[in-house]
Order: structure tokens, then sequence, then C-alpha cells
């Protein structure tokens, strides 16, 4: 085991394909023989993300109730919790996908109060190209607000790593016209192409990654009320229900119907959505499915190949309205889905709200020297 606990924090975006990244490091450490233990983190309980990847087989820890920055001490204890058992080679860190001046917050608090315990991976932000050409070319119609387009441009300011991420999906003149942006904007930082989805260009991201320096170094000077007021912006929902039906249903059916439906509704009152994630868990299987935005088709990340007459869903949706309207169309979508199949929805813990202003653990103004 290396002396120092090598830590890669992932950043970007709601929606930007951070989990399914981190999923394709964790194989990849986990191949080469390291433990890897990883951590996600969001505004409240009830994470997709976290049933996702434990469902996976991944040794996974949750910070909740905020970002990793305002929960400073919960993210050390996590990474405590983890290593009690086994301790890991790597962890990997999933931040909030609406906060940034992370490199202020948590990567410099983690070199300067804890240098002899951890050793920090080059900070890489996704970008998602269907938000970000928008917010790039400041294109009216983006569904976010400048004071919301001001995030993910904070967040690309203070990454070492720009990763441009669904080239899968994209035409090389949509590439082309996405790495012309960032030279204008951001010309001092590297960046790679990669698919999350298939592992095209991370063998370039593992090299990347790899790299032993001063990273996370590109502390942000920021307005912390365009950036609270950005957040504010997004109602947030995580929701549980539990379906039932006296016959058997097919779980990714029901999974993708119900994505469909919201993303019908939503579009319908002209609302933008930032991320939705619906996790299947059946006592056999579990699927996952997604939308990451109104102009984008749903897709079934995590296939579960499996009918089942009962399951345990899950919602996370991040959608740039009042939570309450949020909550009604999520609730209306459940019910009328289900009665397509004579089920069931037993509906549990609801979690609705607006993220408050971030109110950092620690904030080092400047970098500190290794």
């Amino acid at each position: 085991m290396p002396h120092h606990l090598r830590f890669i924090m992932v950043g970007g975006f709601l929606g930007a394909g951070k989990t399914t990244t981190l999923a394709r490091l964790a194989r990849r450490y986990m191949d080469q023989g390291l433990k890897v233990g990883i951590v996600t983190n969001d505004q409240a309980a009830d994470l997709v993300d976290t049933k996702s990847l434990r469902s996976q087989g991944f040794d996974v820890g949750e910070v909740a109730g905020a970002c990793f920055c305002c929960r400073f001490n919960d993210l050390i204890s996590t990474i405590d919790s983890i290593g009690r058992d086994q301790a890991p080679d790597v962890i990997l860190a999933e931040p909030v996908g609406s906060c940034t001046d992370l490199v202020a917050t948590v990567i410099q608090p983690l070199k300067q109060l804890y240098q002899t315990r951890f050793e920090i991976a080059p900070y890489g932000v996704i970008l998602k190209p269907s938000q970000g050409r928008k917010i790039l070319k400041n294109e009216p119609g983006t569904g976010f607000s400048p004071k919301a387009a001001y995030i993910l441009q904070k967040q690309l300011e203070e990454a070492d790593l720009i990763l441009i991420n669904r080239i899968d999906e994209l035409k090389p003149s949509e590439l082309q016209e996405l790495q012309t942006l960032l030279d204008e904007q951001y010309p001092r930082t590297p960046r790679l192409a990669i698919s999350a989805k298939t592992g095209q260009g991370f063998d370039a991201y593992f090299e990347f990654l790899d790299q032993v320096g001063d990273f996370g170094r590109r502390v942000l000077e920021i307005d912390y009320d365009s950036y609270a007021e950005g957040e504010a912006e997004l109602g947030w929902l995580n929701s549980s229900v539990q379906v039932t039906a006296p016959t058997e249903f097919k779980l990714d059916d029901l999974l993708l119907d119900l994505i469909r439906g919201l993303k019908e509704r939503l579009v319908k009152d002209g609302l933008e959505v930032a991320h939705l994630k619906l996790i299947g868990l059946s006592p056999a299987a579990f699927g996952v499915a997604n939308l990451v935005s109104r102009d984008l088709p749903p897709e079934l990340s995590l296939a579960s190949h499996a009918s089942t007459r009962n399951v345990d869903l899950v919602v996370n949706a991040r959608v740039a309205c009042d939570p309450v309207q949020l909550g009604k169309h999520v609730e209306e979508t459940i019910r009328e889905i289900c009665a397509l199949r004579q089920a069931s929805p037993e509906f549990g813990a609801v979690q609705m709200f607006r993220p408050g202003r971030p109110q950092p653990t620690h904030r080092m103004t400047a970098a500190g020297t290794v």
C-alpha cells in the first residue's frame, strides 16, 4: 500500500456523467489489485448513485445534507469508516453537481490539514455537451439563468483537466466546436474527450490521473451571492416508492416509461432538467434510468433484464422549478404509469427543497506549497 492515500475527485455539473465515470475508474483500479473506496455526496439522503454503486459491488460511503465543502468533517469521517475494515489505496469522490469552489474548500484543506495522509490526483471536471455548449456560447434558451450557468463556468475554471464526455454521441463538428470554445475560454487547461459509457479516451485519462504533482491549485475568485442564487434556482427531490403489481412486469420498461412520462410533463411546462435519476431494486436485480437534458432522450444506463411484481423505486430529480411543483409532477407520473400495469405505488420518504447557501467548513484563499 502506498504511503499516501490517493484522493481522486471527479467534478462536473448535474448529469455530466460523474457516477458512470467513477464506476469505470473503480473497476480499473480494482483490476490493478488496488483497494478502492467511493464517497458520494448530495444535498439530501437516499441517493440513486449510492444504491447503484453498491449494487455493482463497490465499497461506498455517503456524505448527505450538503456538499463536501460544507460537510468537510463528514467527508473525513466517511473516508475513515471506509478504511476501517480494509484500508483503501484509492478514494474516489463525487461532489454535488451544483457545487463549485472545491479547490479552496476541499482539495486545499486536504492538502494543508492532512498533507501526510493524502496524495491529491489531478482534479478532473466533466463537461456535459448538451448544456455546456449552450452555456459556453452564452445562448438564450439554455433553461438556466446566468447565475446557474455561472456555477458550471466556475467548475471548469478551477479544473486541472476538463473532460468532454459523451463523445460516442457527438459528431466530429460538434466536438470541434466544443474544443474551440474551450480554447477561447480556458486556454491554459488541458482537456480530454471521453465516453464514460464506452470507455473511449479512458486510457489517456488514467495516464493523466497517474501523475504525481502539485494539483488542485486553482483557487477561485468567486461571488458567493451569485453561486448561492444559482444553486437555489434548482428544485431538488429525493423520493422512495414501493410498487406492487398482481402480475409480473418488465422492470426496465417501467423505469423508462416513468422517465419519459416525467420528461413529457416537465417539457410541457417549459422546465429545464438538470438531472433525473431513477433506480428500481427488485429482489433479484436492479436497473437505472437517466435523463440529463430535455434535449436528449431518456436512457437506461444500467439494464436489469428482469421481470418482477415488486420493486423499490428511488427517484432523484434536479429541475429548475419550485420543488413542490416538481413533487407534484413526480407523484402524478408514478401513479399514471403504475396504473397502466394495475400496479399500486406506496409513497415513502420524500424530500423536496432548494439548496441553501453554501457555508464551507474551511476555505483556503491561497494554495499551499507541497
